[in-house]
């Protein structure tokens, strides 16, 4: 069985003839597959069968509850407690790592929720969740009269209080049976699928947790010929969504371009991430549970960075964050001496990585929201800050009209061209969120390198500096560059990968794998935050 490119992107995702594996089988209908990082396993539901089943590498398939009150989606928060949609009880529960049980929330305005069908958690510790009629039927659930009157997406703000009712974050009228859900990497924006609408929403996430500013993303998710709907929905590590569909799972690019179909026997119902690499896409399939190797990953979700506990003689293979990471196993560390260190964030600036910036069209912003540039430099920054780093700014700005700005090559003649960076405009400013804080520093430049036209090294020099912490746009070139030079210069250079973003992942990868590596060291931006504690 070969999978269907419909789109040339979609060959850098999936091998066309990667085969699908039956896992196992005879089951009554399973849904929620979810895999744990540290016990390396995955966790599945057999629905309409009330039993929790648990799959390991070497084929075993065992019981772990029975019954599950007709379970559906599962997920871990960050504490790897595990979190079920349970049909029969109309809840969210929790359940310990010691096997105890609490109930998160079951009603709604006083009245019992629908049934709780998916769900996930973002970063913050906010849970999210999908409520649908599903589990008031028979065979899926257990018949009874509704008493919402809608069906939504609910909120459970961090701290929330078990027993506690739940924020609804959605319209109330605007889904008739919402179902699959899933963040983007960055967070900022949530896709929600309706099983009856057969397409596929998007929003952006408010700051205080709600949904706004709705459209539709994906419709005509259907396909009389073949069974199958929307249901389980997963991003990958550059934004692109994975949902399930008639013939097995359709793949949409961040754009909503539908890129190809991942062919599957039956009809898929969820689907989640699971192996050491997270390369491994998990799918529960009526009465079967398959996988298959993809060429990229799962994004990074709470409960993935979990790690076990090691002996110094065992190493354990450890997932690693978006694009290559080749320091973050557990035994990984990075010493540094803030009194010798500096943090560079360069070219982070509104024309260079924003929505109608200059140079939008190459993919920039894109790129910056799946690798969640901006919140990442700026905890970073935050982080150095507190231990007394240095923080410098490194700007490309232009004076009106680019006076004396050569044009021998493509990347200047881009900058006079599209009129970008110049000095008192919008997009020479940096991006909201990292804008200098007392005690900064900023740079100005006229070159890729941070180091050529500007007093950076006098900085460095005068300041006593050793170690360059060296992040921001443009991996390829502006941070390859500046650490290049550096390297050169007898400096240190230490490359949070996640805090630097391109025009694209592939070009982003390959400087970090090809380039970087030779002259930095790459790590991540929680790895330094903690080398910095």
């Amino acid at each position: 069985m070969s999978h269907t490119a419909i789109d040339g992107r979609f060959a850098d995702l999936i091998n066309l003839n990667t085969p699908v594996n039956r896992l196992g089988t005879g089951f009554v209908f399973t849904e929620g597959p979810i895999w744990h990082p540290t016990e390396r396993h995955l966790l599945f539901s057999d629905m309409p069968g009330d039993v929790r089943r648990r799959w390991t590498s070497d084929g075993t398939v065992q019981e772990v509850m029975r019954p599950s009150n007709k379970g559906n989606g599962m997920t871990y928060d960050a504490d790897l407690n595990l979190l079920v949609c349970e049909h029969s009880t109309s809840s969210v529960v929790r359940f310990r790592p010691d096997g105890g049980r609490e109930v998160l929330c079951s009603h709604f305005e006083g009245k019992e929720l629908n049934s709780p069908n998916d769900i996930c958690v973002r970063s913050d510790g906010r849970i999210y969740f999908t409520d649908p009629t599903y589990g008031r039927r028979e065979h899926f659930g257990v018949p009874r009269p509704l008493q919402q009157g809608f069906q939504g997406v609910y909120m459970l703000k961090p701290r929330h209080r078990p027993g506690d009712e739940p924020t609804l974050v959605s319209d109330r009228y605007m889904f008739r049976q919402p179902n699959g859900l899933c963040f983007s990497p960055c967070e900022r924006w949530m896709w929600v699928n309706d099983t009856e609408q057969a397409n596929i929403r998007m929003f952006d996430v408010a700051e205080d947790g709600r949904l706004i500013n709705g459209k539709v993303f994906a419709s005509g998710i259907k396909d009389s010929n073949r069974p199958g709907v929307p249901d389980g929905m997963k991003a990958d590590v550059d934004g692109n969504i994975y949902v399930t569909a008639p013939g097995g799972v359709w793949v949409y690019s961040f754009q909503g371009i539908k890129l190809g179909e991942i062919e599957v026997p039956e009809m898929v119902a969820n689907l989640h991430w699971g192996e050491d690499d997270w390369h491994t896409l998990f799918m529960c399939a009526c009465t079967s549970l398959y996988s298959v190797r993809l060429k990229t990953r799962g994004r990074n979700e709470p409960f993935m960075q979990s790690r076990p506990t090691v002996s110094p003689s065992v190493a354990t293979p450890a997932p690693l964050p978006p694009a290559a990471d080749p320091s973050a196993s557990p035994d990984s560390t990075i010493r540094i001496d803030p009194s010798r260190t500096v943090l560079i964030l360069q070219d982070l600036q509104n024309d260079v990585m924003m929505e109608g910036g200059a140079f939008a069209s190459t993919g920039a912003p894109d790129h910056a929201r799946a690798q969640n540039v901006v919140e990442n430099a700026k905890s970073l920054a935050e982080a150095c800050r507190r231990v007394g780093i240095t923080v410098i700014h490194v700007w490309m700005v232009c004076e009106p009209g680019h006076p004396r700005l050569a044009q021998h090559a493509p990347l200047f003649q881009g900058l006079k061209g599209e009129n970008a960076l110049v000095r008192g405009t919008w997009g020479a400013q940096p991006v909201p969120g990292l804008e200098p804080k007392p005690g900064d520093l900023v740079v100005e430049k006229m070159s890729m390198s941070a180091w050529e036209t500007s007093r950076l090294e006098s900085y460095l020099r005068h300041g006593g500096t050793d170690t360059i912490i060296n992040c921001g746009a443009w991996t390829n070139m502006s941070v390859e560059h500046t650490a290049r030079t550096a390297a050169d210069k007898g400096y240190r250079v230490i490359v949070p990968q996640d805090a630097c973003s391109t025009m694209n992942a592939q070009w982003h990868t390959a400087s970090v794998d090809y380039a970087l590596g030779n002259v930095a060291t790459i790590t991540s931006v929680r790895h330094v935050i903690a080398a910095l504690v």
